[in-house]
């Protein structure tokens, strides 16, 4: 991550840009609820194009939405999959990451993902820029005066309603509901047809970062798929866990899953670029009912997938029934 002094040497010329911008001002509701269900609603006003969007419990109205950025991968994700071209795109490590890359060809760099530059998207002449929920308020502040900022949740639990907001933003509301329909239909057949495989079996997701070993709640990441939407039951030792949380390996022993799903992303790694070959080779981890019967899937997705958004549902979702069918 950039530092912070290197932001702080630009607020001052990028507010003076701003002035002109301060007119486009989210309304609404500021209690918006992190794990609703409940879908985005879009209303178009007088104005041509002008667009009232409530989305998570909080209303807003934006003049245009002809010139999209999208400052998070949860938002990224949804355009890729709706086929959206936004006008500007974060990055991660100076470049859109390699599984968006095609998707998001001709789409200006912004910055990166976790402080994306406001210079940068006041020239794009941005209308609205879909953020995420995960930026440090001083990040959002700055963005929200550029255009309209609206923070997709990267809650697993809202994907339904981030990838609805995108298709009303962009006039693919249809699309988007047919792919949300698809995508519960092949959902139902999949749980039953994995229902006897998960009978009696613990399946556990873990996460390599900085070259430690991570777990995550039942509804956070990729876990609602394996759980929610595939029907794995949960694993006991997931009920006392709040956020991303490290284990050791002779936890994850303990633990010791049937089917263990590891993703490990590179740019995450750069430090311990052989943490996952040194596992493999370990007493430890070789011990695991799932390394001695080869029911270990590394990478099923793109590591660098955000799990709960609509391209890492739809690509696990085909993946895992693809896997555990040979």
């Amino acid at each position: 991550m950039k530092k912070f002094a290197v932001w702080g040497c630009t607020f001052l010329s990028v507010s003076l840009l701003l002035t002109a911008c301060a007119g486009k001002e989210q309304e609404g509701n500021s209690s918006a609820k992190a794990n609703t269900h409940a879908a985005a609603q879009t209303s178009v006003s007088n104005g041509e194009s002008a667009k009232t969007i409530t989305y998570l419990d909080k209303t807003y109205k934006l003049a245009k939405t002809d010139h999209i950025v999208v400052a998070s991968l949860e938002a990224m994700e949804d355009a890729a999959v709706l086929g959206v071209k936004p006008v500007g795109a974060v990055t991660s490590g100076g470049k859109f990451p390699e599984y968006m890359a095609k998707a998001m060809e001709g789409a200006t760099d912004v910055g990166d993902r976790m402080q994306p530059s406001a210079e940068t998207i006041l020239k794009l002449k941005a209308d609205v820029i879909l953020g995420s929920s995960k930026f440090r308020p001083a990040v959002a502040e700055q963005l929200g005066k550029v255009a309209t900022l609206i923070p997709v949740s990267h809650i697993s639990t809202n994907w339904e309603a981030n990838l609805l907001m995108m298709g009303q933003l962009t006039g693919k509301e249809a699309q988007a509901q047919t792919l949300l329909n698809k995508y519960k239909q092949d959902m139902e057949a999949a749980k039953q047809k994995l229902k006897p495989v998960w009978e009696n079996k613990k399946v556990l997701m873990v996460r390599i970062r900085t070259g430690n070993l991570y777990v995550y709640p039942a509804n956070v990441y990729f876990n609602p798929s394996l759980y929610a939407d595939l029907g794995a039951k949960v694993p006991q030792e997931l009920d006392g866990v709040k956020a991303q949380e490290a284990v050791s390996l002779e936890k994850l022993a303990d633990m010791n899953p049937d089917y263990l799903f590891v993703q490990f992303p590179e740019g995450e790694n750069k430090d311990q670029p052989q943490a996952l070959a040194d596992l493999e080779k370990n007493p430890i981890w070789n011990s695991m009912n799932a390394v001695k019967n080869k029911k270990t899937f590394v990478n099923i997705v793109d590591p660098n997938a955000q799990g709960g958004t609509s391209w890492s549902k739809i690509a696990f979702l085909e993946a895992a029934v693809n896997r555990l069918s040979q």
